[in-house]
């Protein structure tokens, strides 16, 4: 493959592009600031059982309105698992705070070197549409063109809208543009509009191309 027969690089957001710190010693403190002492193992399963719960229902998350409604009844999913007899309202910025994700090792790097070839770059992901505010916090988002999210899109990958939504964006035609990702949704999603594919990780994704 060459990169001269590309004009676009979209990438999957989580496992793809960043990946989760780890969020449970930041949720245990919060517990433990509204009186409720939770070991570990426990917060861990509980945050596992909220994790589970928000993949599907991502979708919800649309706007500003709809991304607080999500986020309050994620956060009670994860109290009610926990066994914390705390209100979601009380809890949400104390669960919100400890989501946060770092850059996966060797993706800027390579994302970069795109740039300097003067390809395009997206994010398409099966998430809600606060995933640029993260990207933001990581200091990533000025890499990409643009941020599409399932949640705008009105549906998930494999499902093709969310592909064509960024590649309308970015104006490139589907052949021109090769998609990255770590799931079978993201091969699938990208076989459907006609993109080419290649597997993550982002770091030797491209390994021999010239």
């Amino acid at each position: 493959m060459r990169f001269a027969d590309l004009d676009a690089v979209t990438v999957d957001g989580y496992g793809t592009l960043v990946t989760l710190l780890d969020p449970v010693p930041s949720l245990v403190g919060s517990l433990a600031e509204h009186g409720i002492e939770r070991d570990p193992a426990v917060v861990g399963e509980a945050f596992a059982t909220e994790v589970a719960y928000y993949r599907p229902e991502a979708l919800r998350g649309r706007d500003a309105a709809s991304l607080a409604e999500l986020r309050r009844d994620c956060a009670g999913v994860f109290l009610r698992a926990a066994d914390a007899n705390l209100e979601a309202d009380a809890f949400v910025d104390a669960f919100m705070s400890a989501i946060r994700f770092e850059a996966i090792p060797g993706a800027v790097e390579t994302l970069r070197s795109f740039r300097v070839r003067g390809i395009e770059l997206a994010v398409v992901s099966n998430w809600d549409v606060g995933l640029p505010e993260h990207l933001e916090r990581i200091g990533i988002a000025d890499l990409f063109s643009t941020v599409v999210t399932s949640a705008e899109a009105g549906a998930a990958k494999p499902d093709p809208a969310v592909f064509k939504l960024a590649l309308g964006r970015l104006g490139v035609e589907p052949a021109r543009a090769l998609h990255v990702g770590d799931e079978r949704e993201d091969a699938e999603g990208a076989a459907a509009v006609g993109m080419q594919f290649a597997e993550a990780p982002l770091a030797t994704a491209f390994e021999g191309w010239a």
